[in-house]
This record gives structure tokens, C-alpha cells and sequence, in this order.
């Protein structure tokens, strides 16, 4: 008869071996097969919407998600929506809705002010590329139905008198309304003829050559009418003709002679621009090809040559403030309930090819962006390093290129050397971790032997965005398939055929 056995269980004796058992992590024991780590649950990422019948097991990115969807956290891996309009109107991170992008060549500051722009046109704000050296916006603007104008040694012309929308739109507008806006077009062809000369010259005319420039101006404009857009051959004729209020302004005391004496240096500088001089006759001809508003819009410079320094800056500054100009026209119409409202994200790449062109173009660089400066109009400043604006020629001018940083909304950094962290601490707040990342990201290249090629950059597509004195968000950004085309910006090398 068998014996009965109680529900309890029995002791194991002591010398009975110990049945091995798996762990989480695999089985214990030599040639077990156990891992050092443990495989992190699977994660998905979707919005509130697509993800709502996951409650409670959804958790926030921690990130904004606010704007252009601009790549991942380094960190997390959650999405980092970013872009200086979205930041600015939308959740009012910003102050205003400006951007300065910094960074090595090659790393891609031009690609994330690419994606911005690409994002914001699909919320509707048109990119508006003022110079285009490369070219690296071209193909994007074409790509989304965008107006490009090509400006160059025979290709195109753009006239600095041009008022451009500014004249049609006054016409419109009454009232104060009206008069600031032809007085904001006069003080910017004023600017421009000025920054021409400061090109020309390496240095800004004196007070008294800028003084009869504005008073010649006036006459022009009495002279020329709405019929018909003045050029610069038109200015120089006002000078030569000597009329009496230009003369006054002048103070020769009523002798021509010492008039002649007091615009002959302005005159001989006026004449250099009209064909013959380092500039050609660029910006002496009339408009080739008007800029219109109602589309993204980009001017491509890249004929320009590089050994031509004076003649690309001149082109850029050009660009900006003939784009300027037609956007602060468009706004005035938009105010006065005449024209639809439209934002506008303005891109000024190679900043520093403008302020190291000559003494005193800082100062026309900062009328410029400070004019007409309105909500739902971002603007990207990009260049290389702060050591670029630190190497201006006077320390006021310094000063001042330094405090185009320190307004900006935010700051985006891509790999940067670690000489340049010092200067760079001074206008953006960074922690130790923060430099250390940037100095990291800029590390060279190395050889990839199995492809014989020179390996992506350690950095390429890594910036830090930086919002005052908080946190930076180091975020990575992936192309598209979409995007790849239009970000090829070496098409000259690739093979053809």
C-alpha cells in the first residue's frame, strides 16, 4: 500500500545537486549563454491622436514638438520640432523670431536651414533666400513652385534704386501709412547706395557725402515720377547738374567751384559703379527680372567667382535690401487690409563675406535687419564661427556684429573648434558639456578604407540649439529621400551619364 504524502513539500537533502535555472538574463554558468545587458522594451513614437488607444502607457517627449519637424534628440531620441516663426508665434519661447546658425564648413548648416525652410513653406511661409552663393537653395526653391532670379557678370541685373513693390504699394496707402513707407524706401536706397560705396572705397563715405546723396535722391525722384525707375547714372547726372538744394546741403557757399571740389570724390566713386569699375555694371542697369511675393523666392549668385570678394558682397547686400524692401512693402498692403497676409522666413547666408568686405558695413547690415522687422517674419543669419564677426577691423564694429547673436531668438551650433569656445561663451550661455560637444562634433574626418573614401565628418548633421540660458538640445538631423536631390551640393562632381 502506498504511503501516503502530505501537501507540504519535502526538504531537499544537502547533498541532492541544485537543478540550474534561467535567469532574465540568460542561463548562469560557464558556456551558459548569459548577456550583459538587458534589451530595452521597443518604443514607437506617434501623436496624441494615432497613439490614443495606448493610454496609460504613453509617456511625453520632454521636447518642444511645436514647429518643422527637425530631427531627433541625441539623448532621448524623441523628436525635436524647432523653426524661429513656429517658436515665436506659436508658444512664445522666443523673443523674436530670428535664428543664427554656426558651425564648420561641411557639417550642414545650410541643410538644417533647408529643412526650416522646406517645413515652413508646408505651413505657409514662404522662404525667401536673399544670395545664393553655391548655389545651396536653388533646387529647393524650384522644387516647391519658387521663383529663382539669377544676378552675375551677364546674367541679370539688379537696380539699388529699384524701390521694386514699394512705389505700386504707396500708391495705394494713404495717409501716415503711406508716408512711412516711402520714407522707409528712401532711407534703404540711401543705405544701399552708401553700402556700395563703403565697398568700393573700404570705407563709408563722410557725412557730408551721404548728406548730398540723400538730398540728390529727392531730386531724383521729382524728376523720374512713378513713369519711370531711375538708375545710378541718373543719380550721378543730379550731382553733375548741381541743383540748388543739393548745393545747400552741400554748403559751398554759393561758389560751384567749391561744389565741384566737394563732390568730386563722390562723383569719380559713382562713376566707378556704372560699368567700369571692380563692380561692373551689376547693380547700374535696370531690374532684369522683378521679385514677386506671392512664392518663395531665391537669388542665385553663383556665378559670382569666389576670387571676386567685393563684387559677391556687393551682390548680397544688394539682395538683402532690395528682399527687404519688397517684403516691408508687402507688409504695409497686409496692415492696410489691401493685400492678403503673408509670413515670410528670410535666410541671409554667408554673413561674414558682407562684414569683412569693408570698415563700416556692419552698420548697414544692422539697418537693414532691424527695418521693418514684424511679427510672423523669421530671419536665419548663418556664417562660420564668431571668430568671423570678431575679426572685423575696429572694435565698435565688433561690438556691434557680436550683438547680431546676442539678438537672435536662438542660437543653432554645429561643430565648432575649441579656440572658438572662449569667444562664443561671451554672447551664448554653454556648459562644460555643451563646448565639449561642439569641440567633438568638429573632430576630422577619418579615411574609410573600404570604401576608399574620406568618412562622414563625426559631426555631419549634429547641432545644439540653444534658447537663451536654457538647456541646449542637442539634436541629429536624417534626410529624406525627398530632401536628398535638392541637397546635393555637389552636382559639378558627379559623374555623368
Amino acid at each position: 500500500m502506498a504511503a501516503r504524502t502530505s501537501g507540504r513539500t519535502r526538504a531537499r537533502r544537502p547533498d541532492t545537486p541544485r537543478t540550474p535555472q534561467p535567469t532574465p538574463r540568460g542561463w548562469p554558468g560557464r558556456g551558459g549563454g548569459t548577456v550583459g545587458y538587458v534589451d530595452p522594451a521597443p518604443e514607437w513614437r506617434g501623436t496624441t491622436v494615432q497613439v490614443c488607444g495606448m493610454w496609460p502607457f504613453g509617456a511625453g517627449a520632454g521636447t518642444p514638438m511645436v514647429g518643422v519637424p527637425l530631427g531627433r534628440d541625441l539623448d532621448s531620441g524623441a523628436t525635436v520640432c524647432c523653426d524661429p516663426v513656429s517658436w515665436f508665434m506659436r508658444t512664445g519661447l522666443l523673443a523674436n523670431p530670428s535664428m543664427f546658425v554656426l558651425g564648420r564648413p561641411g557639417l550642414g548648416k545650410s541643410t538644417v536651414v533647408r529643412r526650416m525652410a522646406l517645413g515652413l513653406a508646408g505651413y505657409g511661409v514662404h522662404p525667401l533666400v536673399f544670395g545664393d552663393l553655391k548655389p545651396d537653395y536653388v533646387d529647393l526653391i524650384r522644387a516647391i513652385g519658387g521663383q529663382v532670379i539669377s544676378l552675375g557678370r551677364g546674367r541679370g541685373h539688379l537696380n539699388v534704386l529699384d524701390p521694386g513693390e514699394s512705389t505700386a504699394a504707396a500708391a495705394r496707402l494713404t495717409g501716415s501709412a503711406r508716408r512711412q513707407l516711402l520714407a522707409a524706401t528712401h532711407s534703404r536706397r540711401l543705405n544701399m547706395v552708401s553700402a556700395l560705396l563703403t565697398i568700393l572705397r573700404s570705407e563709408p563715405p563722410g557725412d557730408r557725402e551721404e548728406t548730398v546723396l540723400a538730398a540728390a535722391l529727392d531730386i531724383l525722384d521729382d524728376r523720374h515720377g512713378p513713369g519711370r525707375t531711375p538708375v545710378l547714372a541718373d543719380l550721378v547726372q543730379v550731382i553733375k547738374d548741381a541743383p540748388e538744394p543739393v548745393r545747400a546741403v552741400a554748403l559751398d557757399r554759393g561758389d560751384i567751384n567749391r561744389y565741384r571740389d566737394i563732390t568730386e570724390n563722390l562723383e569719380a566713386s559713382l562713376t566707378a559703379l556704372l560699368g567700369d569699375g571692380l563692380l561692373g555694371d551689376s547693380f547700374a542697369r535696370p531690374t532684369t527680372e522683378p521679385m514677386k511675393l506671392d512664392r518663395p523666392v531665391c537669388f542665385d549668385i553663383s556665378d559670382i567667382d569666389d576670387s571676386e570678394t567685393l563684387l559677391q558682397a556687393a551682390a548680397l547686400l544688394s539682395c538683402w535690401s532690395y528682399g527687404f524692401g519688397a517684403v516691408s512693402a508687402a507688409h504695409a498692403l497686409a496692415d492696410a487690409g489691401l493685400e492678403p497676409r503673408r509670413n515670410h522666413f528670410l535666410v541671409m547666408d554667408e554673413l561674414w563675406r558682407v562684414l569683412q568686405a569693408g570698415r563700416g558695413l556692419v552698420d548697414r547690415v544692422n539697418a537693414l535687419t532691424r527695418l521693418d522687422r514684424q511679427r510672423g517674419v523669421g530671419l536665419a543669419m548663418v556664417t562660420h564661427t564668431i571668430g568671423d564677426l570678431l575679426a572685423l577691423p575696429t572694435e565698435e564694429d565688433r561690438i556691434k556684429a557680436k550683438g547680431f547673436v546676442e539678438r537672435a531668438g536662438m542660437v543653432v551650433c554645429a561643430g565648432l573648434p575649441p579656440a572658438e569656445m572662449p569667444q562664443l561663451a561671451q554672447v551664448v550661455e554653454l556648459t562644460e558639456v555643451e563646448k565639449r560637444l561642439l569641440v567633438d562634433w568638429s573632430t576630422p574626418p577619418a579615411w574609410d578604407s573600404s570604401r576608399n573614401r574620406q568618412a562622414d565628418p563625426p559631426g555631419l548633421g549634429n547641432f545644439l540649439v540653444k534658447v537663451g540660458s536654457r538647456p541646449g538640445i542637442p539634436v541629429h538631423v536624417d534626410l529624406t529621400e525627398g530632401e536628398l536631390e535638392v541637397n546635393n551640393t555637389n552636382k559639378r562632381w558627379n559623374k555623368q551619364g
